[in-house]
């Protein structure tokens, strides 16, 4: 692992307003309450482990740039156990109910090898400059198990609406957009086999449990809000 140092990240200065700087009129006409994205992107996690045959409480979970720990918090106990790391030490001030690490360099995990057997990157490559991507991605594959799976979820470029909200957030100032093809190239270049692609929120949070297969229909379709893709290590 590398031990090259970071200087603080601007969001140690978006930590303590965080909630207030994501809040966009788009956004929150289409989920009210925050808590609708993280939901959905378990479900697309729990899904994933349904249709493998996998079963999570038997794994051990890594988020990483888990942020203020709102993933960890709502899927910690569909695990054998649940950690998480960022590079931010403000956000990681709002984790200490939860197991995280300080994770000095943005490509180096702070964890041994072959420690983990899922392992999430949820809207963080786009926070990661291009040329330092596969260097992360590559040392997910080091701390997975054998047959370990990586699921990065991103916001889709494709998307017009997505675009426009992400072009607007302060917290996004330093985005640039991944599109999934970028995002399996990334994958298979540090040795995945992508398992699944898919993308979702099609559908506002007010229709959601009306219009679910149908988006689970559309999940091949690249026009959803966000993707994610899962490797197999």
């Amino acid at each position: 692992m590398s031990q090259q140092k970071e200087q603080p990240t601007a969001f140690d200065a978006y930590a303590p307003k965080y909630t207030e700087l994501i809040r966009d009129p788009l956004r929150d006409q289409f989920a009210a309450d925050g808590r609708f994205f993280f939901e959905r992107k378990i479900e697309i996690i729990r899904d994933f482990f349904q249709r493998t045959g996998a079963r999570s409480e038997q794994c051990d979970w890594l988020d990483i740039g888990c942020g203020q720990g709102d993933l960890l918090r709502l899927a910690r106990d569909y695990f054998k156990s649940a950690t998480g790391c960022d590079p931010s030490k403000g956000m990681l001030e709002s984790c200490r109910d939860l197991d995280v690490r300080h994770q000095a360099s943005m490509e180096s995990l702070p964890f041994e090898t072959k420690t983990f057997d899922f392992i999430t990157a949820v809207c963080v490559y786009h926070h990661v400059p291009p040329e330092r991507r596969a260097a992360l991605t590559a040392d997910a594959m080091r701390v997975l198990r054998p047959g370990g799976t990586l699921c990065i979820i991103e916001h889709n470029p494709a998307n017009p609406v997505t675009r426009l909200i992400v072009s607007r957030a302060p917290v996004d100032a330093d985005a640039q957009l991944l599109r999934s093809k970028e995002t399996r190239h990334l994958l298979e270049k540090a040795g995945f086999k992508i398992s699944q692609t898919r993308f979702f929120l099609f559908f506002p949070a007010s229709v959601h449990r009306f219009t679910r297969r149908v988006e689970d229909a559309l999940s091949g379709v690249p026009l959803g809000g966000q993707f994610a893709i899962f490797g197999r290590s």
